[in-house]
């Protein structure tokens, strides 16, 4: 399948940080397969309060401050536009290259914030969106069931093929109502980037933080206790 995504001028691999949209990243488990049993607090029989505005979500996003030294804004680069070919992976191939390459989810209520740590080329990804609770579970977890769905596959961005490699993960259970986790490598050129990614959903917020993987175990609680500590 061929579609037209938007990736940064750092590259197709800059871009797979953020996958769902799914992310960004590196994935797992405490989600189960459509088949077998939800967490224990199921989508459609959770009380969710109102949605959040994109203005609101902002302002629960981390900051240098919450992440601590050694951490920059990860400079905005113009977006360029190349076709996305997935290559052996049906499922994903289906869903449209914006889930294969990293593209934000197709939530409207969104926010998003990038930092790279230390001077190095390590990052870390943010992205908070609000919405039904259902609406929420099901678009993440189709993503995620995708991606882990293909052990390996590969996406031709800008005619630049890349090699991806998908894990399922353990995701923390003791986080939120919804956890899913997945390690993806990337390998291009014979280099390759490893990137974790771990969603949490609660009530009608969705947090998905993607990037190295021990930036993501370190910030992932930090992360969610700040946008869940609204009034």
């Amino acid at each position: 399948m061929r579609v037209r995504v938007a990736t940064t001028a750092l590259g197709i691999t800059a871009a797979l940080l953020s996958l769902p949209a799914c992310s960004a990243g590196t994935t797992g488990a405490k989600h189960q397969s459509p088949s077998a049993a939800r967490t224990s607090k199921p989508a459609d029989a959770v009380q969710n309060p109102a949605s959040l505005s994109s203005a609101a979500l902002e302002s629960l996003l981390l900051d240098q401050r919450d992440l601590g030294s050694g951490y920059l804004p990860k400079p905005e680069h113009v977006a360029q536009h190349y076709d996305v070919t997935v290559l052996g992976c049906p499922a994903l191939s289906k869903l449209g290259g914006n889930a294969a390459t990293g593209g934000t989810l197709s939530f409207p209520r969104k926010a998003k914030t990038d930092f790279t740590y230390g001077g190095s080329s390590s990052e870390i990804s943010e992205e908070l969106y609000s919405d039904s609770a259902k609406k929420l579970s099901d678009g993440v977890a189709r993503i995620f069931d995708a991606m882990t769905g293909c052990p390996t596959y590969e996406v031709v961005a800008g005619g630049t093929p890349v090699d991806v490699a998908s894990q399922k993960l353990p995701a923390p259970h003791n986080l939120g109502d919804e956890q899913w986790s997945q390690l993806l490598t990337f390998t291009t050129a014979g280099r390759s980037t490893v990137v974790k990614q771990t969603a949490v959903r609660d009530g009608s917020l969705l947090l998905i933080v993607s990037g190295s993987p021990a930036l993501v175990d370190r910030h992932l609680g930090k992360a969610l206790a700040k946008a869940t500590a609204r009034s």
